[in-house]
């Protein structure tokens, strides 16, 4: 893995001559991002972030945290212990500059599960399209699991992700044409940056059904907490 997305972080954290990063799919054209989107404060930030920083209480862990922007508010702002976590070496050390000082590099599904009761997690946040570290349908009760073993007995999982349904083309007769195979939802991103680029990755976005669906089946009670305004959604998951 090259690291790039982590890359394009420390280059404008670093003023390291900071350019686009390119993000394509199995089923959307290339497109550019400007990494400086990721370095949001809290007032540049959409209702579904607002919301889910707003509910965050307690201990935190902000998983998938790229450039630490939701753990700077939270330590900042709120005051609260959190702890940023990422498998980009890159980002992480973007955040540790940006002040952020529980920051490391862990993959959550590497977390201790039998952590004492004093080290779990009261909030567990999952932001900017959280569902796509599940990589896949049948991989999210693996996830959820691990999550679930992570919070404290009254704890919570703050996640979004959007019903992509809209990106199919209709029939005439209103009907989607999706693939046969697999879940719709189920996507390969590519990366590029600075000329390099990555080898292709799964993500995943879960309508809100299928989450609750995934929730249930994992001994979690779901919540639609707040509605964005293009298919996307913030979830409370207990």
């Amino acid at each position: 893995m090259k690291d790039l997305f982590g890359k394009a972080i420390l280059d404008y954290q670093t003023n390291n001559n900071p350019m686009p990063l390119v993000t394509e799919t199995n089923i959307s054209e290339a497109d550019d991002m400007d990494v400086a989107y990721l370095f949001r404060s809290y007032n540049e930030m959409p209702k579904l972030e607002k919301k889910a920083l707003q509910l965050s209480k307690g201990k935190i862990l902000d998983v998938g945290c790229g450039a630490g922007s939701h753990s700077l508010y939270l330590q900042n702002e709120k005051k609260l212990e959190v702890t940023p976590i990422d498998i980009s070496e890159n980002a992480i050390q973007a955040c540790q500059l940006r002040g952020l000082k529980k920051a490391k590099v862990q993959n959550i599904l590497d977390m201790d599960s039998n952590l004492h009761s004093n080290d779990k997690f009261d909030t567990i946040l999952l932001l900017m399209n959280g569902t796509g570290i599940f990589e896949t349908l049948p991989k999210t009760s693996r996830y959820l699991q691990k999550l679930k073993s992570l919070l404290t007995p009254n704890g919570q999982i703050l996640i979004d992700s959007s019903d992509i349904i809209y990106m199919f083309d209709e029939d005439v007769d209103g009907s989607k044409w999706i693939p046969a195979h697999g879940y719709y939802g189920e996507l390969t991103f590519t990366i590029s940056y600075k000329n390099q680029t990555e080898v292709p990755f799964p993500w995943l976005y879960l309508d809100y059904n299928s989450l609750q669906n995934a929730a249930f089946a994992n001994g979690l009670q779901c919540e639609l907490m707040e509605e964005g305004d293009h298919f996307d959604y913030l979830a409370r998951l207990y």
